[in-house]
């Protein structure tokens, strides 16, 4: 197959979209699949311009105001039309779309391409987290446009179907993320973090994410002060020296990644995580993976992944009082958070990358036969 693949955020920046794009890279290559890949523009010189072979192709963009690192790109639609003319594809794939994933979508639209459009950010609800509510239905109307227009709609969890779905979007099917379970994994546990973090005699309750608004990890401030236990903040973002200032108790690690984090996950005791608008959050699958059981608010992507009361705690979504009673469970029985570890470690076992990205060519071939299908009975 030949594949476009429109990334609305890319390497160099990090993230839950790069991630999953990479895997889908990786994957595609190792079929034997011709792949390009559309992205907004870099000033950071590291910024490839090919991942696995495959070109990167970069439309203008602009910095976000108050989170540099992130770009958002625009130009025509017509720009968009004629990269994608030039390569022919079989299927276009919109990673996470929202601006460069709107011009993409319309663009296929023109050249009668299939399209699976790849739902994963919440992009409407950061509107109140970001000051600007009156934006949120804005959001929402751009979202539907995108997925109306598309062949197809993966979205990674059931919440996030459904959510979808009580916006009118048809054709949704659903669509979940691996997890590296050698990288993560029990066995990478070696107490470097435990050193650097002064935390020998002490459990850690850890946090991974961008430190941004809509990851709400001020939040934590509830269960900072638990007696016992050190909180670790594992990532980098605009709202870091506020946080800061917010947990002054807290070790905050900036950005980790590569066997680093693969290590400093394993050495958590607990993983929290209090962001409520994750469409899947990976990096609960992550700390799962390495034999961590989670807290987590009962909203999003959390709700398929942690079984309450079995491999970690739900709890609702503003109820700090909640988070601390369920971290505090765990920190203050060891038995019990041992048995939760093992049984988290247990339920991502086999949900490999391969895996996951063999159902995604699965849906690509499909659109591709649909779309044919249509075009004969057009002829």
């Amino acid at each position: 197959m030949r594949i476009v693949l429109i990334a609305e955020s890319f390497l160099p920046n990090m993230n839950g979209v790069t991630h999953s794009v990479l895997k889908v890279l990786q994957h595609l290559r190792s079929q034997g699949d011709d792949a390009l890949i559309v992205a907004p523009s870099s000033t950071d010189p590291q910024a490839p311009d090919e991942v696995e072979g495959f070109p990167v192709h970069r439309v203008p963009s602009l910095p976000l105001a108050g989170y540099t690192n992130l770009r958002v790109a625009f130009g025509w639609v017509n720009r968009i039309k004629r990269i994608l003319s030039d390569f022919q594809p079989d299927v276009v794939h919109l990673a996470s779309p929202f601006e460069l994933g709107w011009r993409a979508a319309r663009a296929a639209a023109l050249l009668n391409l299939p399209t699976v459009a790849v739902y994963q950010t919440e992009v409407p609800s950061y509107a109140g987290r970001y000051g600007v509510p009156f934006l949120e239905n804005w959001a929402w109307n751009r979202v539907e446009n995108i997925h109306l227009l598309a062949t197809r709609t993966l979205a990674p969890s059931s919440f996030a179907v459904n959510q979808l779905r009580g916006h009118g979007i048809p054709r949704i099917h659903l669509w979940r993320r691996g997890v590296d379970t050698a990288r993560f994994s029990p066995q990478k546990r070696n107490g470097e973090l435990r050193a650097r973090a002064g935390a020998q005699t002490k459990k850690i309750i850890g946090y991974v994410g961008r430190l941004a608004a809509e990851k709400q990890v001020a939040d934590l401030a509830a269960i900072a002060d638990i007696p016992g236990t050190q909180l670790v903040i594992v990532g980098e973002g605009p709202l870091r020296g506020q946080l800061e200032q917010q947990l002054p108790n807290a070790f905050f690690t900036g950005f980790m990644g590569g066997e680093d984090l693969a290590h400093a996950v394993a050495d958590f005791d607990l993983f929290v995580h209090p962001g409520e608008f994750e469409t899947f959050c990976q990096t609960i699958q992550e700390a799962m993976a390495s034999g961590v059981p989670v807290v987590a608010t009962g909203r999003g992507g959390p709700l398929d992944l942690v079984d309450n009361s079995r491999t970690g705690w739900l709890y609702t979504p503003g109820d700090l009082a909640g988070l601390r009673n369920h971290v505090m469970d765990l920190i203050g029985d060891d038995a019990k958070r041992s048995a939760f570890a093992k049984a988290a470690h247990h339920t991502v076992q086999g949900r490999t990358w391969s895996a996951v990205c063999g159902q995604l060519t699965d849906h690509y071939q499909a659109v591709i036969v649909e779309h044919r299908s249509k075009q004969r009975q057009l002829a």
